[in-house]
């Protein structure tokens, strides 16, 4: 790890932290669906990743930033609650493990100077407020399914930025707390759905959108 640039070390540190965590048992290793019965496992996750290959990735340098590093991890934290039922004991886990990541690597950009940054290393400027009103409008013109997959990312990539009613079984989505990335990456999901083909935006925009609550499974 010596050979590491301080970012990188830090994050080689903060993905060692989560292996060694009691509860990321389940997460360390691929899952072993045969053994566990669960042969549909293969077809409902379609990219599998665990905390061991993140970490021996981060090791042997294999990502071209950290935040695509921070990405597996997501997608490790996505997997899970893709296929487990929300409200099951691994769903919580995982969100529970999602949201302190989250936590952790927001301190870790801001105490390495690191900014947004995409996959092909530009800089992914703050979103205007013109950006989030229109984001915001299209949240109503796409299907429940892709409304559903936009939470579901939101989970794992900005959990601040859900605000859940378990009283009424809602989800509020405040567009003001998605961080740049995970803004442009649900802006670019929301427009493969043809819902943001219109660039104009009128007044009245809201920064909240209420919607019923779409479990995965």
């Amino acid at each position: 790890m010596s050979n590491l640039s301080p970012e990188w070390q830090a994050m080689a540190k903060l993905v060692s932290q989560f292996y060694a965590k009691a509860d990321a048992e389940p997460f360390r290793e691929p899952v072993d669906w045969q053994s566990l019965g669960l042969f549909d496992y293969p077809q409902v996750i379609k990219k599998p990743m665990d905390l061991g290959l993140v970490k021996k990735k981060v090791n042997e340098g294999k990502y071209k930033s950290i935040h695509d590093a921070a990405d597996d991890v997501r997608l490790i934290w996505k997997n899970c609650m893709t296929y487990n039922a929300d409200g099951s004991d691994f769903y919580n886990l995982a969100q529970t493990m999602a949201k302190k990541f989250e936590e952790k690597f927001e301190k870790l950009c801001a105490q390495n100077d690191v900014g947004g940054y995409s996959g092909e290393g530009g800089i992914i400027e703050e979103p205007t407020i013109e950006d989030k009103r229109a984001f915001a409008k299209c949240l109503y013109k796409i299907s429940k399914e892709e409304l559903g997959k936009v939470i579901t990312d939101l989970e794992t990539k900005c959990p601040k930025a859900l605000v859940k009613n378990s009283a009424e079984d809602e989800v509020e989505i405040n567009v003001d707390n998605i961080t740049p990335v995970a803004f442009r990456e649900i802006v670019d999901y929301v427009n493969s759905c043809g819902a943001m083909g219109g660039s104009g935006t009128s007044g009245g925009g809201g920064r909240k959108k209420k919607t019923n609550k779409r479990a995965r499974t």
